[in-house]
């Protein structure tokens, strides 16, 4: 059996699908929850799945003893980044190595980068007049969205889409490639 931890900083729709995803599999499972922000969405799915929860900072991040010795507490395999916020220190790559992976709601390298996440990428696709979007898994690295690219799928543009219809598609994106994709690289190492 191998033991995700999901970390996320909002509302946690796609750490909640991932759960769902692997809640009857004999191989892979979720076992925590790990977060920065106490206020997020993502700590009440948290406690309506029944799973534990973490609370990090920056701080912890960059130190990173406390969060690997909870890593270790629960047998941590693999690490999923799903809209978590705080960059990942260089230490908890190195101890994780193509073991973190994260998803980014544009084709990278396009739309890439520090304070890129969410409805700010979906704004920049829209003002640059962009005929395609998509997502992007990748392993995590030293940089923001910078880590090897695992999958990209994309999706059409119309001259009509609105920021919500526009997360809307990136959303059914995700709901239906991410857990497959993290499934895909657990069962193949």
């Amino acid at each position: 059996m191998k033991n995700i931890a999901i970390f996320g900083s909002g509302s946690g729709s796609n750490a909640e699908n991932i759960y769902n995803y692997f809640s009857n599999s004999t191989d892979i499972r979720v076992v925590l929850i790990c977060t920065n922000k106490k206020d997020a969405f993502i700590v009440k799915r948290a406690k309506k799945l029944n799973l534990p929860i973490v609370y990090t900072n920056k701080g912890d991040l960059n130190s990173c003893f406390e969060v690997l010795q909870i890593m270790k507490k629960y047998d941590v395999d693999y690490i999923v980044l799903s809209g978590f916020l705080l960059k990942i220190s260089p230490k908890m790559i190195s101890s994780y190595p193509n073991k973190i992976i994260n998803i980014h709601p544009s084709l990278l390298p396009k739309y890439g980068g520090k304070g890129m996440y969410g409805k700010s990428v979906h704004k920049a696709v829209l003002e640059n007049h962009e005929t395609e979007s998509g997502i992007t898994i990748h392993f995590v690295n030293q940089n923001y969205d910078e880590g090897k690219i695992i999958l990209q799928k994309s999706c059409r543009i119309s001259k009509k889409e609105t920021l919500d219809s526009l997360e809307k598609k990136i959303r059914v994106l995700e709901f239906a490639y991410f857990p497959k994709t993290i499934e895909q690289i657990i069962l193949s190492n």
